[in-house]
């Protein structure tokens, strides 16, 4: 069965059909994910967020619109998960709002190719990083390793990890011009969210 024409995905989806889910799993978990580690920058927060939008969305399956996009639903759903999960945590928790507006809007704007395209153009370019520089931006922003944890790993100073991931930033943002850098901002950027 073919489920990447949208309305017959969420029609058997409707119905119950567990191929229709397994297939929503397993085309836009990790994307959903990325953006949800985008809000959070917590990666158990941002999975969980996920699972439950996943969970959400099958328990209410039977009022799903064929006519509605399922990727811009799922996105939406993380986000008001996303507001949800945060608001109950408010004492930890300050939402910084020029950011989260700005990847809300960003999700809003793009469709899936947009999206793949721009994070393809990113990795490519932290893929061009010199071999010091690219090892510990790969650590700290995409294995979410702090600082000290990167030295300690390393065996190098905070000093030279913080050295390298800010030669990394000025890298990437040079390399990727005014078009790319919100997004290297949306994907990478650090406001705490604890």
């Amino acid at each position: 069965m073919d489920f990447e024409d949208n309305q017959k995905l969420i029609q058997h989806l409707i119905k119950g059909d567990e191929n229709a889910y397994m297939f929503l799993l397993d085309k836009y978990h990790r994307s959903l994910n990325s953006y949800a580690y985008t809000l959070t920058h917590e990666k158990s927060s941002a999975q969980d967020i996920v699972q439950n939008v996943f969970i959400k969305t099958w328990k209410s399956r039977k009022k799903l619109n064929p006519e509605f996009s399922i990727s811009s639903f799922l996105y939406k759903c993380v986000y008001n998960e996303f507001l949800n999960h945060y608001q109950k945590n408010k004492a930890v928790f300050l939402l910084h709002q020029k950011y989260i507006e700005y990847a809300h809007q960003t999700v809003e704007e793009s469709d899936d190719s947009i999206l793949a395209r721009m994070i393809e153009v990113v990795n490519k370019e932290i893929k061009k990083l010199p071999p010091k520089c690219k090892r510990v931006f790969i650590l700290s922003k995409k294995e979410g390793l702090t600082n000290n944890e990167i030295a300690e790993y390393l065996d190098i100073s905070i000093k030279t990890v913080e050295a390298q991931i800010t030669k990394a930033f000025s890298i990437l943002k040079r390399e990727l011009g005014e078009k790319h850098q919100g997004f290297l901002f949306l994907l990478f950027s650090e406001p705490r969210l604890r």
